[in-house]
């Protein structure tokens, strides 16, 4: 007689789960891009304007920064060989850690293959079973993953409420007490409250740990992001993210910290020892994605406008845009079917817009995620407005007196 219950068929529920997907309106479909030209693409055989990319400043398909990475190929090969303890650590690799640290101030920085891997590794390395990581709500994936990898217990606070967060802090005093949060807010585009968290980890013996991935290159004094934008110093964030493929258009990312911290990391972080270090012939061109985006402050400024531009234009449209000062600009829709029915007629129209859904935000909380580029002319926010203005009063109308979250659990 089996006493067992019966073993779960992993085929089953995956087509129970692609079931409920598809019955949600919740599947998800990739899309062939053909070829970038500025702010256009082609996206499976149309020609579209694009919105939906997070290459903020236009230097994705820069001609120096493509220019360069060739050159850098010729000489030293299209891939590292090995990870970087092992023998796949090469000069270019440490020419844009010393490039970055420089750049934001710290003393020195550590090279990954993508946000998501250093955003495992940092909570991995520094904590332990018993220890807290305390994050927003909305904090990103990658963030919430790490705190699991690390077994810590993951305590999270309502969204951009500091006060919340101190509470949330002292009712878990024991262990280590690692506070992360990002900077900007991938899926909303608004503020964490840094200076406050900056204050709370100091007070509680915590060390902050900030994501920059959508502030560097774009806020703050020379682009350098929102921990610089808060005037906060490295003694009050130990610890921050740079990603390599937003703002600075190229793939990877960089943690940048004190010594101490960097060196643990270097030492411990199991996605920084047990993976190939990235192509050292990227490493360049993401070298010259950082000259450039200290020395030409006119991207962000030319950026600053569109985005204060389509902000006017929404408003006199009655769109009800949520509160972001920055490149994302968020449009809450809240029901699936109703935002892919305006992302395909904005599609016909010629246009690229991000369509959200669960589970990147929470149910009721879809939305089109607008993302602007200082790649993208006037004409290009006027004719987008344009775009949307058939759509403002059913938009409106469905979103009339809701709160939607905006972020899964």
């Amino acid at each position: 007689m089996n006493l067992h219950p019966p073993r779960i068929d992993l085929r089953q529920r995956a087509q129970e789960a692609a079931e409920q997907r598809a019955e949600a309106g919740l599947v998800r479909r990739r899309r062939q891009i053909s070829h970038c030209h500025g702010a256009k693409v082609g996206c499976d055989g149309q020609r579209l304007l694009n919105f939906a990319s997070n290459d903020y400043l236009g230097l994705a398909h820069h001609p120096a920064i493509v220019s360069a990475m060739q050159i850098a190929a010729q000489n030293c090969g299209v891939g590292a060989g090995a990870s970087h303890m092992v023998c796949g650590h090469h000069h270019e690799h440490e020419l844009l850690e010393r490039a970055i640290a420089d750049w934001l101030g710290y003393p020195r920085a550590l090279l990954f293959g993508s946000g998501y891997l250093a955003n495992l590794a940092v909570p991995q390395s520094l904590l332990q079973a018993g220890d807290v990581c305390l994050q927003d709500k909305f904090d990103h994936a990658s963030l919430i993953d790490g705190a699991r990898l690390a077994q810590a217990r993951l305590v999270r606070y309502p969204h951009a409420d500091a006060q919340a967060a101190r509470r949330q802090a002292q009712a878990h005093a024991d262990g280590a007490l690692l506070l992360a949060t990002d900077g900007v807010f991938s899926m909303d585009g608004d503020l964490a409250p840094l200076p406050e968290l900056a204050a709370i980890a100091a007070e509680l013996r915590g060390l902050l740990y900030v994501d920059e991935a959508h502030a560097v290159g774009v806020l703050g004094p020379d682009g350098r992001g929102s921990v610089a934008a808060a005037g906060l110093t490295p003694e009050q964030v130990p610890l921050l993210l740079v990603t390599l493929g937003k703002a600075l258009g190229t793939c990877g990312a960089v943690l940048v910290g004190q010594d101490w911290a960097i060196e643990h990391i270097q030492q411990t972080a199991r996605p920084y020892i047990y993976t190939t270090a990235m192509p050292p012939a990227l490493a360049v061109a993401a070298l010259a994605a950082v000259k450039m985006a200290r020395e030409e402050g006119w991207r962000r400024e030319q950026l600053a406008a569109l985005i204060a531009r389509f902000r006017e234009g929404a408003r006199v449209l009655g769109l009800p845009l949520l509160d972001s000062t920055t490149p994302i600009q968020p449009l809450p829709v809240g029901d699936n079917a109703r935002v892919m029915g305006i992302a395909r007629e904005l599609e016909r129209r010629g246009f690229l817009v991000g369509a959200i859904r669960p589970p990147s935000v929470p149910p009721g909380g879809a939305r089109l995620r607008i993302t602007l580029s200082a790649a993208h002319e006037e004409h290009d926010i006027d004719a987008l407005l344009d775009a949307l203005a058939p759509h403002a009063d059913a938009i409106a109308a469905s979103t009339r007196g809701n709160v939607h979250p905006t972020t899964a659990d």
